[in-house]
């Protein structure tokens, strides 16, 4: 369409609907081309990738800084520190439905982090952790976009498809949470009436390199991520009047790693119960794994229930019950040391902040069982406070799991944007193990969206 003739008129827009007024939110660091989400007509786009597939040029740098003092006790090592985190974006867009993507934190050597520390008898450091590895670079497209760009042709169906060395997260990060070198393509928007499936689509993906699975170790007991490869896929279906999560895949370990090679098999389901409940029922299993018992990392079963409850502020007052059963070593097919363990969505007190070393309860589900019990508040959607109870109960064989004993947990988090583009948050937490030191932590952190 051509709107020479017609020029945008704000005021125009604010008769029609109602005196609405423009919010002011944070502009990425940086900005070149068509910007992101603002007024008024476009410029007219390319052709390079055909008619019906225009190009533009749209780049961005946009992301987080993160500063937080605490004290923590993780039991054997008692420290205060200052640490700060810088999550950068780089986003090139150069049509409706292509883009490469990268993701660097500059600040931070793994889980080392830029800042000071210091022990309870005065003796600390200060280090600068640089690093502009790039954490993910990858390709994402569809191919229907792009065959109707070069042939001239609409096309009637949708092949969307990453590839490189790309993040996926499944079932929230439970299944899968991690950035690995692969390839995924997904069949979307698809459905059955004859079997009450509104919507569904189903992802087939590969990984090269890159892969974290505690599932697969080397000969010095670390994460093998140099030399493991997957293979899998994993559906998301909307029937029965619920959501359906369900996943394969395969994880390959090479040469000497080849008898941790195993099978992995996920399933969920969410759905809400009348006016009382929102329930998700996870299922994790692991099977196949060739090894002697005792040395076996990916041999285990898994269940996760999720529960929130509906009352008569379902928007801001929302108490939840969170439980999990785990037996032997069941893993998730990937996830990245940064996103903590398989129990990470179970609960606060499971959870750690990934810049201060902020204690948890063990989050493996290796024979072990328990739960979180929690309310949270959102006030006027304007500010957020947690209050949680967390156990991990432990049994079966001891050489299986990570906890010594029995752990128990209360703790509390509060946040709130100063700004739309500053945030301030704080969490507190307090840990009785048995047969082990407890746990105590306690942390401050200010936030710079942008």
């Amino acid at each position: 369409p051509n709107y020479a003739d017609k020029p945008y008129s704000k005021e125009a827009q604010l008769k029609i609907y109602g005196d609405k007024r423009a919010v002011t939110t944070p502009r990425p660091l940086l900005e070149l081309g068509r910007p992101i989400y603002t007024p008024g007509p476009y410029s007219a786009a390319g052709t390079v990738f055909g008619n019906l597939n225009p190009n533009y040029h749209a780049f961005a740098i946009y992301g987080d800084w993160k500063a937080a003092a605490a004290w923590n006790d993780n039991g054997i090592l008692e420290k205060s520190s200052l640490a700060t985190q810088l999550n950068l974006d780089i986003d090139y867009q150069f049509t409706g439905t292509e883009r490469i993507h990268s993701f660097i934190q500059p600040l931070n050597q793994g889980g080392n982090f830029t800042g000071c520390e210091s022990g309870p008898d005065g003796s600390g450091n200060c280090e600068l952790k640089a690093d502009l590895n790039i954490d993910t670079l990858f390709f994402e497209g569809d191919l229907s976009s792009l065959y109707a760009g070069w042939t001239g042709e609409y096309q009637s169906w949708d092949l969307p498809f990453a590839i490189g060395l790309m993040p996926l997260v499944v079932q929230n990060g439970v299944w899968i949470d991690d950035a690995f070198t692969g390839l995924a393509a997904t069949l979307p928007a698809m459905n059955s009436p004859k079997f009450d499936i509104s919507n569904m689509d189903v992802t087939f993906f590969t990984a090269f390199d890159k892969v974290t699975s505690q599932g697969v170790l080397d000969i010095n007991n670390r994460v093998a991520d140099a030399d493991v490869k997957l293979y899998g896929l994993n559906m998301f279906i909307e029937a029965n009047r619920g959501y359906w999560e369900a996943g394969y895949a395969y994880t390959d370990g090479d040469d000497e790693l080849d008898d941790q090679d195993y099978h992995n098999i996920t399933i969920a389901h969410s759905r809400r119960l009348k006016d009382l409940l929102s329930n998700s029922v996870r299922v994790i299993w692991n099977f196949g794994q060739n090894r002697d018992t005792n040395r076996q990392n990916a041999d285990g079963f898994l269940i996760l229930l999720e529960n929130s409850f509906i009352t008569s502020k379902p928007l801001t007052f929302i108490p939840y019950l969170n439980l999990f059963t785990g037996f032997d070593r069941p893993q998730s097919l990937a996830r990245a040391g940064a996103a903590g363990g398989v129990l990470k969505n179970t609960g606060i007190n499971f959870e750690t902040d990934n810049l201060t070393g902020f204690p948890k309860l063990d989050d493996s589900a290796n024979n072990t069982y328990g739960g979180a019990l929690g309310m949270e508040y959102l006030f006027s959607l304007d500010q957020q406070l947690v209050w949680e109870l967390a156990t991990v109960q432990t049994m079966g064989n001891s050489n299986s799991r990570t906890a010594q004993g029995d752990q128990y947990a209360i703790g509390m988090r509060y946040q709130r944007p100063l700004t739309k583009a500053w945030i301030f948050r704080t969490d507190v937490m307090a840990a009785d193990r048995k047969n082990d030191e407890n746990l105590f932590g306690a942390r401050l952190e200010i936030r710079r969206k942008f």
